[in-house]
C-alpha cells in the first residue's frame, strides 16, 4: 500500500492518483451481496441501529442502508486536499485541480491521517447504546474498530461475530460463527420470516 498514505500524495501524486484511478473505476458489476442486502432490508425494518464499517467501497449505500459511520471514509465523493471541496469523481479521474489549485483525491482515509470525529462519535454511540452487537467479516485486530465490540459488551450488549476465521474477540462473544456472511445471514433471514 505504498501509495495509500499523505506521503505519497504529497511526494508522488502522479502514481497516487493512478493507483487511485484504478479504485474509481467500479464495474457496474460490482454490486453489494446479499448480506448488504439483508442488512438495508434490516435497517428499514428496525432492526439495525447503525453499520460501523473499515469498507471504503460505498456496497452498503448503494443497497439502500442509510445510517453508517465509514471509519475508513469512502473513495467517494473525492476532495481536495487543500481545501477540503467536494469535487464529482470525474474531476479527479481527468487530473483536473480545485478552483484553490489543490490536487483532488479520494475520501479515504490515509497512512499518516486520523480518522473522521463523527463516524468515531457514531461507533462510539451505538456501541454504547446498543442491545446486540453483530461482527460481521472482521478479523478484529485493526484499532479502533476492533474497540467497539468490547465497549458494546462492556455496556451490557450480546456481542455476536460472523466471520469466516476466529478472531481474538470470539472468547467474548455470545456468539461466534465461522461461516461466511451472506449464507449465515440468508439462514438468519429465514428465521425472521
Amino acid at each position: 500500500m505504498q501509495y495509500a498514505s499523505v506521503n505519497a500524495l504529497e511526494r508522488d501524486y502522479d502514481s497516487f492518483r493512478e493507483f487511485y484511478k484504478s479504485r474509481l473505476y467500479v464495474p457496474e458489476s460490482i454490486q453489494p451481496n446479499k448480506g448488504h442486502r439483508y442488512i438495508a432490508e434490516w435497517e428499514a425494518a428496525g432492526y439495525v441501529t447503525g453499520i460501523i464499517t473499515q469498507n471504503v467501497d460505498r456496497l452498503h449505500q448503494k443497497a439502500g442502508s442509510v445510517k453508517i459511520a465509514e471509519l475508513h471514509g469512502s473513495l467517494e465523493p473525492v476532495r481536495c486536499h487543500s481545501c477540503g471541496k467536494i469535487w464529482d469523481k470525474e474531476h479527479f479521474l481527468n487530473g483536473e485541480k480545485c478552483d484553490c489549485g489543490g490536487v483532488l483525491r479520494p475520501g479515504v482515509v490515509l497512512f499518516g491521517e486520523m480518522l473522521p470525529d463523527e463516524p468515531l462519535r457514531l461507533a462510539d454511540e451505538w456501541s454504547s447504546e446498543c442491545d446486540t452487537f453483530v461482527v460481521l467479516g472482521s478479523s478484529l485486530v485493526v484499532s479502533p474498530a476492533n474497540y467497539f465490540p468490547r465497549q458494546a459488551k462492556n455496556s451490557g450488549a450480546k456481542l455476536i461475530i460472523i466471520n469466516r476465521d476466529e478472531t481474538p474477540l470470539d472468547k467474548i462473544a455470545d456468539l461466534a460463527v465461522h461461516e461466511g456472511i451472506g449464507d449465515y445471514l440468508e439462514k438468519v433471514a429465514g428465521y425472521m420470516k
